[in-house]
């Protein structure tokens, strides 16, 4: 046998074992990783088109957090009568707007001791109540009457006022009909600008949202503001998008 030829073929592999033992240290020290698929947005004979779509909606649902804070009171029993006494009467109270009992809910309810540092040790120093009422309503101009008799009935703290939609699907769809009609509007434009035809619709990809940050079941929460016969709180207006990539065939 070649004795040359053999030196030659191990160098290569020595060679080869080395750039790959390289490699992986840079892939490790740069975080590299390899690609565990690979797919392709479309196929050679088609045009990708994305359009979007978007509809305003006025919020036609509200959410009023009242909160009652009880301090420093005697008592477990005492701090429990006096939150259950305040919760008891800003029920009442909102009830009697015409909100459903179904629709007032006690979200929060905790009674826990103060301690103070003294003589080298906690001790209790009274006892602290909380509770918090969450209060539905369609009749979204009715926030600020609520957050009045709340506050008149006993509530001191007022956590937030939430608008949202109740059936945001009922508006999706007018969103993606909005998004196709864009989609197919542009493909038209970049058709003429390219010269090609194009044929039918082969696929459709939606995407939806709402706009303006992340916001749980489409609501989100409002400051509120004083002024002249109670709090100024509007709902405004809330976005639901769409964004839909179409895929035509190219004739």
């Amino acid at each position: 046998m070649d004795n040359s030829k053999t030196k030659n073929h191990s160098d290569t592999i020595g060679g080869a074992v080395v750039l790959a033992f390289l490699a992986v240290l840079v892939m490790n020290f740069f975080n590299i990783r390899l690609p565990v698929s690979v797919t392709t947005s479309a196929q050679s004979g088609e045009l990708a088109v994305v359009g979007e779509g978007k509809v305003d909606i006025v919020p036609d649902v509200a959410y009023v957090d009242l909160g009652i804070n009880v301090n420093g009171v005697a008592s477990v029993q005492e701090a429990q009568n006096k939150v259950d006494s305040v919760n008891n009467a800003v029920i009442a109270a909102v009830q009697k707007l015409g909100i459903q009992k179904g629709n007032v809910k006690t979200t929060n309810y905790s009674i826990n001791p103060n301690y103070v540092y003294t003589g080298g040790r906690d001790q209790i120093n009274g006892y602290n109540g909380n509770a918090t009422i969450t209060v539905k309503t369609s009749k979204t101009d009715l926030v600020p009457t609520i957050i009045q008799v709340a506050t008149a009935a006993g509530a001191n703290q007022v956590q937030g006022a939430r608008f949202g939609i109740e059936k945001p699907e009922n508006y999706r769809a007018q969103a993606r009909n909005k998004a196709i009609t864009n989609a197919k509007e542009q493909a038209k434009t970049l058709a003429g600008d390219l010269g090609i035809k194009l044929g039918k619709v082969t696929n459709i990809v939606e995407s939806t949202g709402v706009d303006g940050g992340p916001i749980p079941d489409l609501m989100k929460s409002l400051p509120i503001g004083g002024g002249a016969g109670g709090p100024a709180i509007e709902p405004g207006t809330q976005t639901i998008s769409s964004v839909v990539t179409l895929y035509f065939q190219k004739n």
